[in-house]
């Protein structure tokens, strides 16, 4: 059967570009995967049918050959075991990819997500300016240590590989914020990640679909 990920007909602006089927686009355009995008809305995810895929009625949702899978991480992990554009095939160098796909996803991300909302709040509170403080000091402290491990590597592993299609979309969504600006090189690797042909046609994939279907 044809490799399938769900994905959503239409979101808010402020949600395009960044809604996590881009995570698999990416990944099976990197590994020259062919795919097909099932598109959902509001009335398909709310279904019984659907959350027997998606227990939680979100996308992605995939399904291949072999298996039915959700949540992105694991999606890509899943296309990275296929495919060496993605990790390599030896079980050391497998492992190193797992983890930096996890660390994307729990070191990292849950710091961003708590810091975005605050940062980029235009009617914030006055007590809220300490709870962006101690967010701001928290996610410093991880994406400092990410700095040091990165330096002047291209990538995480110095090659490209499903690690970077995690880390580099968690970082994509500081950018607003302006947290990457302390960090010049976590900076210059997520526009690295972002300029790969395989990022591109994600993107189009997603935003065309979009445009396509906005509202009158």
């Amino acid at each position: 059967m044809t490799t399938q990920l769900t994905a959503f007909r239409w979101v808010p602006e402020f949600a395009q570009g960044y809604v996590r089927d881009l995570r698999i686009r990416w990944a099976l355009e990197e590994a020259g995967l062919p795919y097909e995008v099932v598109l959902i809305d509001p009335q398909i995810q709310a279904s019984a049918r659907y959350h027997e895929w998606q227990p939680f009625g979100q996308v992605p949702a995939y399904r291949d050959e072999a298996v039915e899978m959700f949540e992105s991480g694991a999606i890509v992990l899943h296309i990275a075991a296929k495919s060496e554009a993605l990790a390599p095939r030896d079980e050391a160098g497998r492992a190193r990819v797992t983890t930096w796909v996890v660390a994307a996803l729990n070191t990292i991300e849950p710091f961003a997500q708590t810091y975005i909302p605050l940062a980029e709040s235009e009617t914030r509170e006055s007590w809220e300016d300490q709870q962006l403080a101690a967010a701001e000091t928290l996610l410093n402290k991880r994406l400092s240590s990410l700095s040091d491990w990165l330096g002047d590597k291209d990538y995480l592993l110095g090659r490209f590989t499903a690690g970077d299609i995690i880390m580099g979309t968690v970082l994509r969504e500081l950018v607003t914020s302006g947290a990457l600006t302390r960090f010049p090189n976590l900076d210059a690797y997520r526009r690295r990640c972002e300029a790969r042909p395989a990022f591109a046609r994600a993107m189009e994939g997603q935003m065309s679909t979009f445009r396509e279907n906005a509202p009158a």
